[in-house]
């Protein structure tokens, strides 16, 4: 009575979510309304700067925090509520300003990086801005308009009254001069941000105390005088910075995609419930509730933390739903061998529960190894799509363990759907399956090993000739989408062009050819890029029309391929101690990472031979491969592990082998079925920026697959071969050996 109960209420749970999710209700918004959407949906700029120091370890640790607080600082004065400004890797600062709307203005900003320094007309220092406690406006009773409120410390005041001094004598033979080439006035106190003069106030007399204020005749407007004191009052920067990388995103282009993505995604699950229902039936049905709980448990979980939602995070959401069906179709394909085998369902489920469960633990926790890495080692973009498959992982488990227990069992204590049919199997109890035959994988391993090693030798060929189709994220450069209304010919726009000697490439975007692409391998700031739209007024674009716009310095891209290398070793390494800790042996280690490596190298094959461009969300997919082979893989050496322990009859390791893979090959089907399934619609209806995570991760589910029966379980036999020797033989092989050096 208490499990119907408690089904009853996840039932009514899952059902309320789904409402509240999509809808809402009273003052609870929709799902949609309460997630914090990343820049490349929502819009806006992002810019990360790098600091010209030498410093190391804790100091270096304290110039970066220091650095952040006077960043925040400077965008808070902007009036920008959501920005994030955080601390990069060792030496970068990433701000990023969601929902901006003048992007020219927000970057130029925030762009001021080097230190703000008060100057006699000479360039003789007075100050530095760390001697400058705050600074704010007010109005100008004698003037008009707004003033300026400068407040020093204790030693910024004496510098500041010992400059002013010199200033106001009138002594100085001023050696800087304003942009139209005027010469300063000698009494000017020179206010200068990087190279920019922000403001050059004179002073008739020598100003002591605490405190000054900044005027001019007529006063200043509201807005000007609010933006000269917030970057007085954001002070000076512990250390210059460079700007390495930048994005401008239009919310026109995120939401589009987005919208889009939530339709592939619907798409594809709906899919999957019905793949479930027409091979496990009732079980089908339990699997699809289960997955049903389980995206709403991961949205409002998303919500709860905080999370921000980006394009690359739900595609972090729709593989999670591969898995998460993979956890129930361990358990469900257990359960089907269990009623194969001649036990009653009631004892099949519980039993089947009891099998799985290890399998489904070290199957997902070898996974989550894998995100974590992620997360550690990628940038931004990346954390949120490894965010996502973190929590993801983790619901899975508790959805196919204590749901699909739950009905599961539930439904084995059913007079009228504890039957065979019910579970996926036919009347005689026989499981339905994809394939029902047996194959001798181990005795074609070699056929196998040789079709691995063609694919990769070929991948080596090209990407020695023709080399990898490396994204501007990796060579360093610059991108823009332009929209410009209509079609209009490349021919025209290279000559627009010309004169900037960009040697980039430019081809056609959006639906009706209504947008052009710009990619150079020359990294062009803000200014130049502005310059760049500027150049194509002829075509009626205006500053507006810059739909998206991302630069890379080249040190991106050295780090880029440094951490995909690191990643990919660390998350290895922490496989293979977990598996050899679970297993108690370091062949199955040795083996499941030999497949690791396989997938990893068919990836590159494949990016190699069909040109498939190297980015960024490159490094994402790898990591996910190296998660999905290894799944993939501890499912079967799982089972081959299980038939070693029960092996009584002392059967030789090739035929225990072939049966552990085939008793799992339907279950690999089945797996690779559901995650391709979801992800394909995402791939063809959704924008670049998701197919750029998606093409990776269906190679690699693919290759992982294929390794995890064809490579790294024919791997595992030639390791364990050697057990299928007897003792007599081995003496006897033994003395061959001893009686050859002596013949010798």
């Amino acid at each position: 009575m208490k499990k119907r109960i408690l089904a009853i209420i996840i039932c009514v749970i899952t059902l309320v979510g789904w409402y509240i999710t999509v809808f809402g209700i009273g003052s609870m918004d929709s799902v949609k309304d309460k997630l914090k959407l990343g820049l490349d949906i929502e819009g806006g700029v992002y810019v990360v700067m790098e600091a010209q120091t030498n410093e190391k370890g804790d100091e270096l640790k304290t110039t970066m925090e220091q650095t952040q607080a006077v960043i925040e600082n400077r965008v808070n004065q902007m009036g920008l509520s959501e920005a994030n400004v955080t601390i990069e890797g060792d030496k970068r600062i990433r701000v990023e300003l969601p929902g901006v709307e003048d992007t020219d203005e927000a970057i130029e900003q925030i762009g001021r990086t080097a230190q703000l320094t008060f100057l006699l007309s000479d360039g003789t220092e007075v100050l530095t801005g760390t001697d400058v406690k705050n600074a704010s406006i007010n109005k100008d009773s004698d003037n008009g308009g707004y003033l300026i409120e400068l407040d020093f410390s204790n030693q910024g005041a004496k510098k500041f009254e010992k400059g002013t001094i010199t200033a106001s004598s009138r002594t100085v033979t001023p050696t800087m001069s304003y942009e139209d080439g005027t010469k300063m006035d000698p009494s000017s106190i020179v206010i200068m941000l990087d190279k920019d003069v922000v403001s050059a106030p004179t002073c008739d007399k020598p100003i002591s105390g605490t405190s000054c204020v900044i005027t001019r005749p007529g006063g200043f407007e509201k807005e000007e005088a609010t933006n000269l004191a917030a970057l007085i009052r954001g002070g000076a920067l512990p250390t210059p910075l460079q700007e390495i990388e930048s994005s401008v995103q239009s919310a026109s282009i995120g939401y589009d995609a987005f919208d889009k993505s939530i339709v592939a995604g619907a798409i594809g699950l709906a899919l999957v419930f019905i793949l479930m229902l027409l091979m496990y039936n009732v079980l089908g049905l339990v699997a699809d509730i289960a997955l049903m709980l389980y995206v709403i448990l991961v949205i409002w979980i998303m919500v709860g933390m905080g999370s921000v939602l980006t394009l690359p995070g739900i595609a972090g959401i729709i593989l999670s739903i591969g898995m998460a069906v993979d956890a129930n179709v361990i358990i469900f394909s257990r359960i089907k061998e269990e009623i194969a085998a001649g036990r009653t369902v009631r004892v099949a489920v519980s039993s089947g529960f009891k099998r799985a469960l290890t399998t489904v633990l070290d199957a997902q926790i070898t996974t989550l190894i894998a995100a974590v890495v992620l997360y550690e080692i990628g940038t931004a973009t990346v954390k949120g799509f490894a965010m996502t498959l973190m929590i993801g992982i983790i619901v899975s488990i508790f959805t196919a363990v204590v749901v699909s227990n739950l009905f599961t069992s539930l439904i084995a204590d059913s007079k009228k759907f504890g039957k065979y049919k019910y579970f996926g199997c036919n009347e005689d109890g026989t499981p339905k399956q994809f394939i029902n035959k047996e194959f001798k994988f181990i005795e074609k391993r070699k056929i196998f090993y040789s079709i691995s090693a063609v694919v990769v030798i070929i991948g080596l060929v090209f990407a020695l000739f023709k080399g990898f189709n490396s994204g501007i994220d990796f060579t360093g450069g610059t991108m823009l989408q332009i929209d410009t209304h209509k079609q209009v010919a490349i021919e025209e726009v290279e000559k627009a062009l010309d004169k900037y000697d960009l040697d980039a490439t430019i081809v056609y975007g959006g639906n009706d050819n209504d947008q052009i692409i710009i990619k150079t391998t020359k990294a062009l700031d803000n200014a130049a890029r502005m310059e760049v739209v500027g150049s194509l007024d002829s075509f009626g674009v205006t500053d507006d029309d810059l739909l998206a716009a991302n630069e890379f310095g080249p040190s991106v891209g050295k780090e880029l391929k440094q951490n995909a290398v690191k990643a990919l070793l660390i998350a290895a390494l922490g496989m293979l101690i977990y598996i050899i800790f679970r297993f108690k042996s370091w062949k199955y280690g040795v083996a499941s990472v030999g497949g690791v490596l396989h997938d990893v190298l068919i990836l590159l094959a494949c990016y190699a031979i069909f040109g498939i461009t190297v980015n960024n969300p490159f490094i994402a997919g790898i990591l996910t491969v190296v998660g999905y082979s290894i799944n993939d893989t501890i499912v079967i050496f799982d089972r081959v592990r299980e038939n070693k322990a029960n092996n009584r009859s002392k059967e030789p390791n090739d035929i225990l082998m072939n049966r552990s893979v085939n008793q799992t090959l339907n279950r690999s089907i089945m797996t690779s079925l559901t995650t391709l399934i979801v992800m394909i619609p995402l791939c063809f209806m959704v924008s670049t920026a998701i197919s750029e995570f998606i093409i990776p991760l269906m190679i690699g589910v693919i290759a992982g697959t294929y390794s995890s029966i064809f490579i790294c379980t024919p791997v595992v036999y030639e390791f364990f071969k050697g057990e299928d020797v007897s003792a007599y033989e081995k003496k006897q092989l033994a003395q061959g050996k001893k009686s050859k050096k002596v013949a010798r």
